[in-house]
């Protein structure tokens, strides 16, 4: 592999991530989005999605394209990129700066498909993401974590983007 090739592999954490799933970090935030999806019924009405929109192909696109593009860009892309600085790699309360920037800005581009209040809450597992992402050194592992998020929101609120 070239120079060129290996450096933008390192920058978009194309890198493997051996067992990453055993991990106790991924292991947490996985239970953390099961913990909120079980408090997410007593906070707002849900419709459930119904089965046969499960095989549907917008079902596959929300739950696991946007789940890789997104990622790729702000885990992959912006992420990185803001970790090869310095002050990028700097952290606050063990989230590094260029982990909090790209949650701000993902949860900002989640205003263009999402009402402002969902928009916002995609903040915090933004921010998770990351620092499965800063942990790992790899973008599989947030992608992987972001697919079970994704599944759990869309088949829980009935996936109204979705139809």
């Amino acid at each position: 592999m070239s120079q060129f090739a290996s450096a933008v592999s390192d920058l978009l954490g194309l890198r493997q991530a051996r067992s990453f799933y055993r991990s106790s970090t991924f292991v947490w935030c996985v239970a953390l989005g099961a913990a909120w999806f079980c408090v997410l019924p007593h906070l707002v009405a849900l419709e459930p999605l119904p089965w046969h929109r499960i095989a549907s192909a917008a079902f596959l696109l929300a739950v696991v394209w946007q789940p890789i593009v997104e990622e790729l860009v702000f885990r992959g892309g912006l992420q990185g990129f803001l970790s090869f600085r310095e002050w990028g790699r700097q952290t606050f309360v063990g989230v590094s700066i260029a982990n909090l920037l790209t949650s701000v800005l993902f949860a900002m581009a989640h205003t263009a498909t999402h009402p402002l209040m969902w928009a916002s809450l995609t903040f915090i597992p933004s921010l998770l993401f990351g620092i499965v992402r800063d942990r790992s050194g790899s973008v599989y592992p947030p992608i992987a974590l972001h697919i079970i998020y994704n599944g759990g929101y869309f088949l829980l609120t009935g996936g109204a983007s979705l139809i």
